[in-house]
């Protein structure tokens, strides 16, 4: 991929739609497309890339927080000024979604451990089965009544069941992203997605 070079990275509101002419004139580009422009210092292309995926990782970054009190707006904002910084660094540009998801679940597991400065992400848990929580989702209500579930977790829980089941994180770029060995993402993902289903056995 074509390097930065000299290009000034100056923070932005990329997730601000871009002016209509240049939207509709890159709207159609690829992911790889518009990564490649944005690493030659194009702001338009980078602003449709986190356009397009901006609501997503909002979504994303809100659920790791477990609330709505405009911190995920704020995480979201920190991780389009980084992947801005570092967007000629992407290494498989047609994955930039996954790319930008990492960016953003970190910087929402930043704010969580500055809202509880002594939260130990490393608990000690016990195993449990894998079964996929998709298998006891099949209507909206039950997927509201997941996200509520899903709402009352444990912060540690909620970001490692968030990162994995939404944002398909494997467990090493979890382990990454929060400190945890990844045999204890292993056992918090496994009780978290225990106790989502005890909760929501009642919907089977």
């Amino acid at each position: 991929m074509a390097s930065s070079g000299n290009v000034t990275r100056e923070p932005k509101k990329f997730d601000e739609e871009p002016i209509l002419s240049d939207a509709d004139a890159l709207a159609s580009l690829s992911d790889a497309s518009l990564v490649a422009r944005s690493a030659d210092g194009d702001t338009v292309a980078f602003g449709v890339l986190i356009h397009r995926y901006g609501p997503h990782m909002r979504a994303y970054a809100a659920r790791i927080l477990g609330h709505g009190d405009g911190e995920a707006e704020d995480a979201v904002q920190e991780a389009a000024l980084q992947a801005w910084q570092r967007i000629d660094r992407v290494d498989d540009p047609d994955r930039v979604r996954n790319w930008l998801f990492r960016i953003a679940a970190n910087k929402a597991l930043d704010r969580l451990r500055r809202r509880h400065p002594h939260l130990d992400l490393e608990v000690v848990v016990d195993s449990s089965d894998d079964r996929p929580v998709d298998e006891v989702v099949s209507t909206r209500l039950q997927v509201q009544e997941l996200a509520r579930i899903v709402q009352a977790l444990p912060d540690a829980h909620r970001a490692v069941w968030v990162m994995r089941e939404i944002g398909g994180a494997s467990y090493a770029e979890i382990a990454e992203a929060t400190g945890m060995p990844p045999a204890t993402v292993r056992g918090v993902l496994a009780r978290a997605r225990r106790r989502v289903l005890e909760q929501m056995e009642g919907w089977r």
